[in-house]
């Protein structure tokens, strides 16, 4: 669903296998949720406040970590989002690994422009736009069910995926989707699985909405900074 290499969006081809440490990252992190949506906004707030601490510097470890916390979510949409989620761990499972050789974000693009890698097939940079789509497909989800109280859970997913994903896979592809996601829940069982009430999810969304942003923005800058266009399918 995040523009992955798939026979279908709803079968895990392709995906890469999460063992090892970084696997017990994903796990660890997961554990002991029970606001999960208040988590992930409380991480990302984190995150961002660690980034303005290093002089505008995302450090790789911190922000695998926090990445790793997004899962859960995807798993709160059910089956709709199983591809998702499943290819989002495996890209954020290769992000943690890689911390244990690179310091900071602008680290693996620098080393992947000079491998000349960045859009190869399991680099470290085409995983990390894979990871922001997930970041972004998430927040514009979170904006549309935010829009209006009527706002269905279907409405909101169609348009999010329609925004971020969608210009990245075929006609097919786009299809299935669109198919998957009459099993996603309604508004008020979602509000339910993040053990929130409709008040406080508008609350935690905003948060998240609020804190994922600068980060979305930053990735897409190292990107753009390094003249390597967005339009590309990762």
């Amino acid at each position: 669903m995040l523009g992955f290499r798939s026979q279908t969006p709803w079968s895990g081809a392709g995906a890469e296998p999460i063992c090892g440490d970084a696997a017990a990252a994903v796990v660890a992190a997961r554990k002991g949720m029970e606001t999960p949506l208040t988590a992930v906004a409380e991480a990302f707030e984190e995150l961002a406040r660690r980034m303005e601490a290093d002089g505008g510097e995302l450090r790789l470890g911190p922000f695998g970590d926090t990445c790793a916390l997004v899962s859960v979510l995807f798993s709160c949409l059910g089956m709709a989002f199983r591809f998702a989620e499943i290819e989002y761990v495996a890209k954020v499972n290769d992000l943690i690994g890689a911390a244990k050789s690179y310091g900071t974000l602008n680290d693996i693009l620098d080393k992947d422009v000079e491998n000349d890698c960045v859009k190869k097939q399991g680099s470290h940079s085409r995983n990390l736009r894979r990871v922001r789509l997930g970041l972004g497909l998430i927040k514009v989800l979170f904006e549309q069910f935010l829009s209006t109280q009527e706002c269905s859970l279907y409405d909101a997913a169609t348009t999010a995926y329609g925004q971020v994903c969608a210009p990245f896979h075929s006609w097919a592809v786009r299809k299935a989707v669109g198919a998957g996601m009459y099993t996603l829940p309604s508004r008020e069982q979602l509000i339910v699985r993040l053990n929130e009430t409709d008040c406080s999810v508008q609350k935690e969304m905003r948060r998240y909405i609020d804190a994922s942003s600068p980060i979305i923005d930053y990735i897409d800058n190292l990107f753009l900074s390094r003249s390597i266009s967005l339009d590309w399918s990762p």
